[in-house]
């Protein structure tokens, strides 16, 4: 259990570097992309990608303390007991995916814009009451990610659509 403890601490301090916080909201991109091509495979290896992007770059020598405050209320959430309001929480996580993927495959263009959006809003605001103002350290990557996204999504978009049958 050391081992794997040890691990865990390593990771989360790895955590703490802000270039895992932007890179994050971008595996929307590939997981849409295999929801598109029907890639069950391409859609379970990013979220995996997502996973353990969290570990990908180095610990911060000196990490910002809101990093920190919201990362240890996200660590004790991790780790703390389970409720009726962790389980809904929790489940939230894959039936977000399912349905992002489900909008994709449906090419409901709208669907996936509400189901990035309504996700992107929740974590947000569930990091607002957990952390407080320290959640505002979240907000630049978030706001870059979903920008980024939705450009990207709304090239495919455009494309798709302009296609001759």
């Amino acid at each position: 259990m050391d081992g794997l403890n040890d691990f865990l601490d390593w990771a989360w301090a790895r955590h703490h570097n802000p270039l895992s916080w932007y890179i994050r909201p971008l595996f929307i991109l590939p997981f849409c992309y295999f929801a598109y091509k029907n890639s069950v495979r391409g859609m379970v290896l990013t979220i995996v990608a997502v996973t353990s992007s969290m570990f990908w770059f180095p610990a911060p020598a000196t990490p910002d303390p809101r990093a920190v405050a919201l990362l240890d209320i996200e660590r004790q959430y991790i780790g703390g007991p389970l409720t009726l309001e962790r389980i809904i929480l929790t489940t939230l996580i894959p039936i977000w995916f399912v349905a992002l993927a489900w909008g994709v495959r449906r090419r409901s263009w709208l669907g996936v814009a509400a189901v990035i959006s309504s996700g992107t809003l929740l974590k947000i605001a569930w990091l607002f009451r957990e952390a407080g103002s320290n959640a505002w350290v979240i907000i630049p990557p978030v706001a870059l990610g979903t920008a980024v996204c939705a450009c990207v999504l709304f090239v495919a978009h455009s494309r798709v659509h302009s296609r001759p049958a």
